[in-house]
């Protein structure tokens, strides 16, 4: 069975000391105010059999099995890596139009204000791959709320802790949008209502439906790019006379 990478959280042992955000910006050399991970926080039912009422819950990109961001990629710049089951980006193919981030549920994606290419968490692959470390949010925990491996590993940690807690993990998901997500959370965990539908701009999808495979490959990711471009300028000049015609 081919790798599939995944990261278990116990939100129940997160204290919301940030100290996963600070090592992911640290090692990930991320611009100000742009983040590849989060902690949400909801308030727990006072009739719940939990101690505390504030509940917080770690995230990051879900490393989905069906990713919608990779559909919405018109360049083929977002894929599903067959190696370890991880979302990636290539970007050399990545031309910055942002189809993927409204296409991802989980608000996972923003655009590097310094590269102009979309970035997100890529379960710190560089620092992994070259020299065997865990992702920097693991390594950092102090309470240890995150478990990472290939939960398709018998002999990993994460492995064997999602097989012993098959009945009270969950995956946090859309209702609409089904992406089989690979962070999986714990019993309890809160908040779960958060994410929200996937969406594919207009232009892209429409694009998407009329070019094969074939074709898109034939065209190239500079002229795809620029295709993506002009439809985006298109759709969002036609959205803003829209709303300036409501406005009247």
């Amino acid at each position: 069975m081919k790798s599939q990478y995944a990261m278990i959280i116990d939100s129940s042992k997160c204290i919301d000391c940030k100290a996963c955000l600070a090592a992911c910006k640290q090692v990930n050399d991320l611009p100000e105010d742009h983040w590849r991970n989060w902690i949400k926080y909801s308030e727990q039912d006072p009739q719940s059999a939990e101690t505390h009422l504030v509940h917080f819950q770690p995230g990051g990109c879900m490393q989905c099995n069906t990713p919608t961001c990779v559909e919405a990629c018109p360049t083929r710049a977002t894929y599903k890596d067959e190696r370890d089951g991880t979302v990636k980006i290539d970007y050399g193919l990545c031309i910055g139009c942002g189809s993927c981030i409204p296409a991802c549920p989980y608000g996972a994606r923003y655009r590097n204000p310094i590269t102009r290419k979309v970035d997100k968490c890529d379960f710190c692959d560089f620092w992994r791959n070259n020299f065997g470390l865990e992702p920097a949010c693991v390594s950092t925990c102090p309470t240890k709320a995150r478990i990472f491996g290939d939960i398709h590993d018998p002999k990993t940690r994460a492995y064997q802790v999602l097989r012993e807690n098959s009945d009270r993990v969950v995956r946090l998901s859309n209702p609409q949008t089904e992406t089989k997500p690979n962070m999986f959370y714990l019993k309890n965990t809160a908040p779960k209502d958060w994410p929200k539908p996937a969406r594919t701009p207009d232009p892209i999808k429409a694009m998407l439906c009329c070019l094969t495979p074939g074709l898109q490959g034939i065209l190239g990711a500079s002229i795809l790019g620029a295709l993506v471009m002009w439809g985006k300028q298109i759709f969002t000049r036609s959205e803003e006379e829209q709303d300036d015609r409501e406005s009247e």
